[in-house]
């Protein structure tokens, strides 16, 4: 099942459960979907469907960070429900200990030994964990084992 007649289906059904936090959000993926595929006239394969699905949650996971830092409780709430909502059509997230071995193969597929060469791992790592890890943390991870 594509992740739009996920959507669809999940959308009928929050509708007739009266779920109106869960309907809203996924209008929002669907209009989201929708505008990506209208800007690219064509389309979109997994992989895009992905980029907009991870582009979402860290809107998200960023409006949360500058609430949370303002104190605004019920923003905080708003958007932490939205997120659990998003994050349902997420692939299932790598755990930082996989993610670590895969940073290592990138580091020793790449043949990098200093910071410098940061970018180089990053190009080859980041096609293999999209959606399935969160960009800082590969960032974060890739730093540690250059040093």
């Amino acid at each position: 099942m594509s992740l739009l007649e996920r959507l669809n289906n999940d959308m009928k059904q929050a509708m007739k459960n009266k779920e109106k936090d869960k309907l809203v959000v996924i209008r929002m993926i669907k209009a989201a979907i929708q505008n990506e595929r209208i800007k690219l006239g064509r389309d979109l394969s997994e992989e895009d469907e992905l980029s907009v699905l991870s582009r979402e949650v860290k809107q998200r996971k960023d409006s949360l960070h500058e609430f949370e830092k303002a104190g605004r409780e019920d923003l905080v709430d708003k958007i932490r429900a939205e997120l659990k909502h998003v994050e349902i059509y997420m692939p299932e997230q790598l755990s930082e200990e996989e993610l670590a071995e895969i940073v290592k193969q990138a580091i020793d597929e790449t043949g990098a030994s200093s910071k410098k060469e940061m970018g180089k791992v990053m190009a080859a790592l980041m096609p293999k964990v999209k959606g399935k890890a969160d960009g800082s943390l590969v960032n974060k991870l890739v730093q540690q084992h250059l040093s």
